[in-house]
């Protein structure tokens, strides 16, 4: 299980995150909501160790993962799909795939048949370039690239931004199936309510760098939510 416990994080003077509390477990998707530039971005970036938070701790796994580096978190799990992408263009997608074995031992390091079951097109595009693909297949890519890390806890960071909508329900079916196999826990940053509605378990609110509305779907109050979203 993830533990975030009340983190503070800054840009130097500029805080970005106020006290930010979140959980995620094994077989749920944990959903974080919010306009742009309220920090949502900023929490997975102190979750994977690309920030480091000023105040507060993140717990995985019974280990508090502060002074860790991001290659250190990702060999306990933690697998990221940054906002954008941010494929290798020139490498082809074989080779994107397999810059995820970099946190892997040896003995690890195969593409595992869920990124081809998942996602089909990734095979039958093994030698193009990641360049060449469209903008929802590389999402797919940057995706299936992640799993190759065989993670416990998997980030997204706003997966359907830009995606037309037939893939928009292919990611869809991953995570939920993904979720259905509860051998990881997922953090979704999403702005589309009804994606995130559709697969969460747990559900943030963030606003100006702090939750400002949380709860778990059994409990979900869907007026105070979109409400909170359009603070």
């Amino acid at each position: 299980m993830l533990e975030v416990n009340s983190i503070d994080l800054h840009y130097g003077a500029a805080q970005a995150l106020r006290g930010v509390s979140l959980k995620a477990e094994l077989g749920e998707v944990t959903c974080v909501l919010g306009r742009n530039g309220v920090g949502k971005t900023s929490l997975l970036g102190a979750i994977s160790g690309q920030h480091p938070v000023s105040a507060g701790s993140i717990i995985w796994e019974g280990t508090n993962l502060a002074g860790l580096k991001s290659y250190e978190r990702a060999r306990r799990g933690i697998a990221y799909v940054p906002q954008g992408r941010e494929i290798f263009p020139l490498l082809t997608v074989e080779e994107n795939l397999k810059t995820g074995f970099a946190p892997l031992k040896r003995r690890d390091q195969q593409i595992p048949d869920d990124v081809f079951k998942l996602f089909p097109v990734l095979k039958s595009m093994l030698r193009r370039r990641g360049g060449d693909l469209s903008g929802g297949q590389q999402q797919q890519l940057a995706i299936g690239r992640a799993l190759v890390m065989r993670p416990r806890l998997l980030l997204l960071d706003e997966p359907t931004e830009g995606i037309q909508p037939s893939i928009i329900k292919d990611i869809g079916r991953a995570i939920g199936y993904l979720r259905s196999l509860k051998e990881m826990a997922i953090i979704l940053v999403e702005q589309y309510l009804d994606f995130a509605q559709e697969l969460g378990d747990r559900f943030s609110v963030v606003d100006r760098g702090a939750v400002v509305y949380a709860s778990n779907r059994a409990e979900l109050d869907e007026k105070a939510l979109k409400q909170a979203i359009s603070l």
